[in-house]
């Protein structure tokens, strides 16, 4: 009995870095953003795939954004492909903002130039508040 306790415990500690997995605490849970800009490089790599966009401001100057996302994985089952964004291409993304105010955020859907909506998959997406884009 003893063994099987200590081969269980092994197996048990093994697991858990399976199931680890940091949190979406750094983003803001009470607004979306919405970005409209032109796409600099989609990283499809784990364990995050990342949008990186340049954006232009009021005052004709420009922002570059790095956006965060899901796994691969989860986005794959979600349909996504990693051919499916290049450079150049003008994208509109509905984010929660870092709380530090860095320009970066966690990407809650994606509006393609074909104008179809993808979402990324994030856990307790419902947890992020969506509010009006700011124009």
């Amino acid at each position: 009995m003893t063994k099987l306790f200590q081969i269980l415990a092994v197996l048990a500690v093994a697991g858990a870095p399976v199931l680890a997995h940091h949190s979406f605490a750094m983003y803001d849970h009470t607004r979306t953003v919405t970005l409209r800009g032109e796409v600099t490089k989609f990283q499809w790599t784990n364990p995050h795939a990342y949008l990186d966009i340049d954006v232009r401001q009021k005052d004709g100057t420009t922002k570059h954004y790095s956006i965060e996302m899901t796994s691969i994985n989860m986005m794959t089952r979600l349909g996504w492909r990693s051919n499916m964004i290049k450079a150049g291409d003008r994208v509109s993304v509905t984010m929660a903002p870092l709380l530090n105010g860095e320009p970066s955020g966690l990407m809650l859907d994606v509006t393609l130039p074909d104008g179809k909506k993808l979402e990324p998959g994030v856990p307790a997406v419902q947890t992020f508040k969506r509010t009006a884009p700011e124009d």
